[in-house]
């Protein structure tokens, strides 16, 4: 199994999800050609952690990136800054400021097994009924 994770990034998984949910499945040269045209503001981070992936596979297991596909993308959530916003009144308002936590793990594609063509008789042409 390749790896590569994204700690603390600061957006909210629900919009990182989004994103990742695009390229869960895909091939990594499909997966980086779509972060490469969705506007997003996690397609940035999404594709340098796809391309770290790539380099640990190239480094660890002597892989390419053509023959790879995105097995997981997993998006957690992370830790919550809490802050407040002055209200009327004197009051305040809390505010969430949420981070994301996305995994990534990457496998070699299987490989595709020919599927057997079956032989049909042709009808003679000129046949008669």
């Amino acid at each position: 199994m390749i790896t590569a994770s994204l700690k603390n990034f600061r957006q909210s998984p629900r919009k990182v999800r989004l994103v990742a949910n695009l390229i869960r499945g895909k091939s990594v040269v499909d997966a980086l050609n779509i972060l490469k045209f969705v506007s997003k503001k996690a397609t940035d981070p999404l594709y340098g952690l796809v391309m770290s992936a790539v380099a640990n596979a190239k480094n660890d297991f002597n892989l390419e990136k053509e023959g790879l596909i995105v097995k997981e993308i997993r998006v957690d959530v992370g830790v919550v800054l809490k802050r407040s916003m002055p209200r009327a009144r004197g009051s305040a308002f809390p505010i969430k400021k949420r981070t994301s936590h996305v995994l990534l793990v990457l496998a070699p594609a299987p490989e595709k097994k020919a599927k057997k063509v079956k032989f049909i008789k042709p009808v003679a042409a000129n046949a008669t009924k």
